[in-house]
């Protein structure tokens, strides 16, 4: 069997998989049914000062995501019994008490664009494309939590007809009612917002928002507008606020 990760040197340290904890950069759930995977990007994680927790299967990773509710979560798709997709839709269900939104990442296997895009449209952050760097990972990691777990800009709220954006928060507001964005769909709409009017092409948002300037698929761009106007838009069809410039990029327009 081919390894889904790319050569790497064998972790001399310890065996032991660390729990969640509140002193660490950030708490992460690795989801794989490879013990191979989820022993070395654990090592990974762990090594750059994330608390880690693994599972093997999707009820085992729904039980821990409901008891310790990491900060993000690394999902195979392609898991025994429930697959990755519907781990992923209950995962991004309303929790009572809370805001529902968890980061994910998700592990996609080479030939699988369709899930891997469904896997956005459900709420996932971000993908890796098997096989993988665990540095990469480490890295995608990184960029999803950077803006999660710090402290929140002291900004005032941004207000236009129907929408407003609360920074310190984190929520937005569309007619009176909170839409539920994932973290990526915010500071995707959070950047357009900032910059009222300017065209934006995906490259540029990739490096902006992501923080991939070396990211060559740009169409997941396309995949969280199209779930932002599903959210915020009256008529997604035609956008009053994320409009279109063909052949450019996208803006936002007051």
């Amino acid at each position: 069997m081919t390894s889904a990760l790319t050569p790497l040197a064998r972790d001399p340290g310890s065996e032991t998989l660390t729990r969640m904890e509140s002193n660490s950069r950030g708490s992460v759930l690795v989801v794989d049914d490879e013990p191979t995977i989820t022993e070395v990007v654990s090592r990974y994680l762990q090594r750059a000062g994330y608390a880690t927790r693994v599972a093997g299967d999707g009820p085992e990773a729904l039980e821990l995501a409901a008891a310790e509710r990491p900060d993000l979560v690394v999902l195979d798709l392609m898991l025994p019994g429930m697959d990755g997709l519907e781990v992923m839709r209950r995962l991004c269900q309303p929790v009572a008490g809370g805001d529902g939104r968890m980061s994910v990442i998700l592990l996609t296997a080479k030939g699988e664009p369709t899930d891997r895009v469904i896997g956005l449209r459900l709420g996932a952050d971000d993908y890796v494309v098997k096989p993988f760097s665990p540095a990469e990972l480490v890295a995608r990691v990184d960029a999803v939590l950077r803006r999660v777990v710090s402290e929140p800009e002291l900004e005032e709220p941004i207000s236009f007809d129907g929408l407003e954006l609360d920074p310190v928060g984190r929520r937005v507001t569309v007619r009176g009612e909170e839409a539920q964005l994932t973290v990526r769909e915010y500071e995707l709409l959070l950047h357009l917002v900032r910059h009222p009017g300017q065209v934006f092409s995906r490259d540029q948002l990739m490096d902006s928002v992501w923080q991939y300037s070396f990211y060559s698929d740009t169409s997941t761009v396309t995949v969280h507008v199209r779930r932002l106007r599903a959210k915020i838009e009256e008529d997604p069809s035609d956008p009053r606020w994320l409009q279109t410039v063909w052949g450019v990029g996208y803006r936002f327009q007051p």
